[in-house]
């Protein structure tokens, strides 16, 4: 199981080159971190392995096969997505939008639920079970049967990775889960992604540097579409193309740094 590879990815859009020859790698069980300033190429980069953006160089594989997909293939392929901002349903409750990410799990047919019958009852109970237990794990189970809108939005963040989670992936993608997250929320989520290690890969994006710092295994950063570094957090805060493109440069003990080495460029 090798895990999703990335290798020399170009994407154009008209005469603006998003992306130009990226490689990366996510291995089993491994916290990746896609960093870079606004407009780096992130969500670009998200999108072409989503089967949302076609590339016009380079390859993609997962599981040391070549990765050719349409969107909506990729749940069954073991590959789950959250969005930026949070993409619940309004007018379904907590459990109606976790059981909408767990499709993939159902085994009953069309037929069997278009007509009601046992199969399709077992495996409504079924899904609802992977979904509360999802819930649970996240720690707001007891807010299954409320409405998105009524929930503070560190729970309502939870609910979003709990429907990607009940799929059971083995790679998550997650696109700025700690953005709108403060304080305990932000460490809460931390702790959440951190045991996930044991079940399925992460690659994430986010501008949280002294979070992203903390949590990753490794990092890889974009600057008008090139990687131009990737390693551990420690490689990458000492690079200095890193420091000149993204991170800025060193002082002493700033706020909101880690271990006063980096600041976020404003």
């Amino acid at each position: 199981m090798s895990g999703l590879v990335v290798d020399g990815v170009s994407v154009r859009f008209g005469g603006l080159t998003a992306l130009d020859g990226v490689t990366l790698r996510v291995d089993p069980g491994e916290i990746v971190g896609l960093i870079g300033p606004n407009g780096a190429g992130k969500t670009t980069l998200f999108n072409v392995v989503c089967g949302f953006v076609r590339r016009q160089a380079g390859t993609l594989e997962w599981d040391g096969r070549p990765l050719r997909h349409r969107p909506d293939q990729l749940a069954r392929l073991g590959i789950a997505r959250t969005v930026q901002g949070l993409g619940l349903f309004q007018r379904m409750t907590v459990l109606q939008n976790v059981l909408t990410g767990a499709t993939t799990q159902a085994r009953a047919g069309f037929a069997s639920m278009l007509f009601g019958l046992p199969r399709s009852d077992r495996d409504e109970r079924r899904l609802r079970e992977l979904a509360m237990s999802a819930l649970a794990e996240l720690g707001v189970a007891d807010q299954a049967h409320r409405y998105p809108n009524q929930l503070p939005y560190g729970v309502q963040k939870r609910v979003a990775l709990a429907r990607a989670m009940v799929a059971k992936p083995r790679l998550l993608m997650l696109d700025e889960p700690a953005s709108g997250l403060s304080g305990g929320d932000l460490a809460d989520m931390g702790g959440i992604i951190r045991n996930l290690r044991g079940t399925c890969s992460v690659l994430l994006v986010e501008h949280h540097m002294d979070w992203v710092m903390a949590l990753c295994d490794r990092i890889a950063v974009l600057d008008f579409g090139r990687l131009i570094a990737t390693g551990t957090p420690a490689q990458v805060q000492a690079d200095p193309k890193v420091t000149e493109a993204y991170l800025g440069t060193a002082v002493d003990e700033p706020a909101g740094s880690l271990n006063g080495e980096v600041t976020e460029r404003a």
